[in-house]
């Protein structure tokens, strides 16, 4: 992709990748904790002391990008299903470097 082919709705789509799942991450927690019989802030705690679980629960929440991907393509936004495609993929180095450096 060419940086001049560069769109408003592809920024949009960058926003809508790297906010949506750090709405979505105290929402996985929290389904997490009922399912496992946790108390929230136990599972809180884990998520800022541990890197492992918070990778772990950071790749969960990312899986909420496929919504608006879903969306923004039936609705043929092409620049905005990209622009969460690139958000999704900024997640990435990190889950990689946590899951195979640490």
């Amino acid at each position: 992709m060419n940086l001049r082919n560069w769109t408003k709705n592809h920024t949009y789509g960058l926003i809508i990748g790297i906010i949506s799942p750090l709405i979505f991450i105290p929402l996985v927690i929290l389904l997490l904790s009922w399912i496992e019989n946790f108390q929230f802030s136990q599972l809180m705690s884990k998520f800022m002391n541990a890197s492992i679980v918070r990778s772990k629960i950071i790749s969960i929440a990312i899986i909420s990008n496929l919504i608006w991907f879903y969306l923004s393509l039936n609705r043929e936004k092409w620049g905005l299903a990209m622009g969460i495609i690139v958000a999704t993929m900024l997640f990435l180095p990190y889950i990689l470097y946590v899951n195979f450096m640490l």
